[in-house]
Order: C-alpha cells, then sequence, then structure tokens
C-alpha cells in the first residue's frame, strides 16, 4: 500500500471529517511529505514495511538537520497521528512510531514588554494618514485584545461590535471567541474605520468577495496578510528603539500585564483562546519580581 497514497488519504480524512483548517491541512502536507520522500530515498514505498528503526532515524535525520526541538515535535506529532490512523484504519498491524520519544523542550518564557515600553510605542504610532491611522489601530488591538495576528488580518465589519464593546474574533481551528474592546484599543479602531479604511478601499481592484469585508486593509484596497502584519509591528518597534518586535509580543504583554493588574488566569485564557489552562499558566512565571512585590505588601510576616 503506497504511502503517498494513504497522505493523500489521512489528509481528506483531516479536512472533511475532523475539519483541520486548511491551513493545518497544508501543514500536515507539508511534514508528511517530507517523511514519504525520507522513506522513499530509503527504499520504503509501502507503508506495511515501514519499521520502528525508520521512523527512528527521521527524527534523527530532523535533528541533523538543524532542526529545534520544538520543530522536531510538532512534525514527529504529524507522524504518529498519521501511523495511528493507519492502525486504526487497519492498514498496517502495528504502530512504528508508537512510544517514540521527541526532544525535551527547554522552558522559554516569552518575550514581554514593560507598560512604559508598550506605551512609547504606541504613542510614537501617531501618524495621520490612511495607514498610519490603520497601524494605529492595528497596534492598539494587537495589545489592547490579544490577538495573533492572524486573527487581526482574519476581523471583518461584522465581527467588530464597539457599541457593545466586543470583537468576535476567530482563532486556531477557526474557533470562536468573544474578546473585549474598549479605551484606546476601541477609540483607535473607531477611528480608523471612521476616517482611513474607506480611503483604502477605494484603490481595491480584482478581490476576493471575502476581502471587501476586511477591517484592516493594505494600501491596494486588500486584506492585510500576516507578513506585512509583521513588518508593520517591527517598523513600530525599531522607531522606539525595540529591535525585531513580533506581534506575538504584543500578545504575550496582554497577557502578562493583564495578570499584573489582577486578572483571573480563566478570564484571560477565555480572551486569548487557549483551550487549556496550562498554556495560559506559563504567564504565571514571567514577572516573579511582581509576585515577590505583592508578598511584601500583603504577608503580615514579610519583615517580622
Amino acid at each position: 500500500m503506497s504511502i503517498v497514497g494513504l497522505v493523500d488519504e489521512y489528509l481528506s480524512f483531516l479536512r472533511i471529517e475532523r475539519g483541520a483548517s486548511p491551513r493545518t491541512v497544508e501543514a500536515y502536507e507539508r511534514d508528511l511529505r517530507s517523511y514519504a520522500d525520507y522513506l522513499a530515498r530509503h527504499g520504503v514505498d509501502d507503508v506495511r514495511s515501514v519499521t520502528r528503526e525508520a521512523v527512528l532515524d527521521f527524527e534523527a535525520q530532523l535533528s541533523q538537520t538543524g532542526y529545534a526541538p520544538s520543530s522536531i515535535n510538532r512534525r514527529m506529532s504529524v507522524v504518529k497521528g498519521f501511523h495511528r490512523y493507519l492502525e486504526r484504519e487497519e492498514y498496517t498491524k502495528g504502530n512504528p512510531a508508537h512510544l517514540i520519544d521527541t526532544p525535551k523542550i527547554p522552558d522559554r518564557l516569552p518575550d514581554v514588554l514593560s507598560v512604559a515600553q508598550v506605551f512609547a510605542l504606541l504613542d510614537a504610532s501617531n501618524g495621520e494618514t490612511p495607514t498610519g491611522l490603520r497601524d494605529r489601530a492595528l497596534l492598539e488591538v494587537l495589545y489592547g485584545c490579544g490577538l495573533r495576528a492572524s486573527e487581526a488580518c482574519g476581523l471583518n465589519l461584522g465581527d467588530v461590535h464597539l457599541e457593545e464593546g466586543f470583537l468576535l474574533v476567530r482563532g486556531k481551528g477557526g474557533k470562536e471567541r468573544i474578546t473585549p474592546v474598549s479605551g484606546a484599543a476601541a477609540r483607535s479602531l473607531m477611528r480608523y474605520l471612521d476616517d482611513a479604511r474607506a480611503t483604502l478601499s477605494l484603490k481595491a481592484r480584482n478581490l476576493k468577495p471575502a476581502d471587501y469585508a476586511a477591517v484592516f486593509l493594505n494600501a491596494r484596497g486588500g486584506r492585510l496578510t500576516r507578513q506585512s502584519v509583521y513588518n508593520i509591528v517591527a517598523a513600530a518597534g525599531e522607531r522606539v528603539g525595540i529591535e525585531g518586535l513580533h506581534p506575538h509580543t504584543l500578545r504575550h504583554s496582554f497577557a502578562t500585564h493583564l495578570l499584573e493588574g489582577g486578572a483571573d488566569l480563566r478570564v484571560i485564557q477565555e480572551m486569548l483562546g487557549h483551550s487549556s489552562i496550562s498554556t495560559t499558566q506559563i504567564y504565571t512565571h514571567i514577572d516573579r519580581t511582581h509576585l515577590q512585590e505583592e508578598y511584601r505588601q500583603a504577608h503580615p510576616r514579610w519583615n517580622a
């Protein structure tokens, strides 16, 4: 039974039965094509011929190529899922990827800006041109609502409910969530929508129907791309001396500053769109100085 043919069947299963997003299916396809190519180069074309040693050799090859542990783990997770599917559908009698260990990922806390850095970043983004107003609104929403770059790009006009104070956000896997928007983020977004978006939309030509409803537009009137968001954020960071600023840093800063301000971890989890509280708990380890200061102020025996 051809590995390549079964890869196609598995991708269809993910797309149709599991309802995986196109982006997820594309990522799985890249990883599994790479895996199938590796096996073919080593003379393995039939899934029944795949051994545990072959899977281990593929994992070792990823390491030797220089992939980070997190990247190896992701690729091996895809491979394991593929073999579980083959065993469940009885294409194979066993699972050669079963119980194969993956590299330990060292604990790494997210990069976080201080509140002062965030204020400096946003205060420096005060252009009055249509793209300047867009950039200010984008930065305010990324930080003020904790959105991923892809979520900001995916916002449509019908998702913005400023009078009610919320955005309808589509996160990973197409999951929808309600995210509060108020204060500076709401004001900047309203100003952009009222004074700038129409000017940008006039330049639209030959767009996909879905892109006409996009909130954040590029200079040609089309939907802003993730790469454009990265570039806008990086350029904003450079203006205030923050090199290599990434949209996710604003998301991490949003979560950290909420936690420091006393927000409940479960509320932060909901606003970030994390399916598991364990993903959000990383933020409880970021600012130990803040926790120590709280302890000093609150505990009666601190200075006894």
